[in-house]
């Protein structure tokens, strides 16, 4: 059984082979108040469908500006590729 929907969610696609994006790892983070820095939140790996269920808890989403990492390289090289773009922001 599933846990209660995250609200914030990602869908990772890879166009090029017309499949999911799985087991892409990826780190979440939130802006500090000084508009200066990153604070990391949490790292996961999307599942067979290239989701991430539960990414982040109705609690600990906050009013604020959050980017994700994706690890765009490591995924490539898994399929035995080159990537242009290490990770995405």
């Amino acid at each position: 059984m599933a846990g209660p929907p995250s609200p914030l969610t990602t869908h990772v696609l890879n166009t090029a082979m017309g499949v999911p994006g799985s087991n892409m790892a990826l780190s979440l983070f939130r802006e500090g108040p000084s508009n200066a820095t990153w604070s990391l939140i949490t790292t996961r790996t999307t599942n067979d469908d290239g989701r991430c269920p539960g990414l982040l808890t109705k609690e600990m989403f906050l009013p604020g500006v959050y980017k994700m990492r994706f690890e765009t390289s490591q995924y490539w090289e898994s399929l035995g590729e080159t990537c242009f773009y290490p990770y995405v922001e």
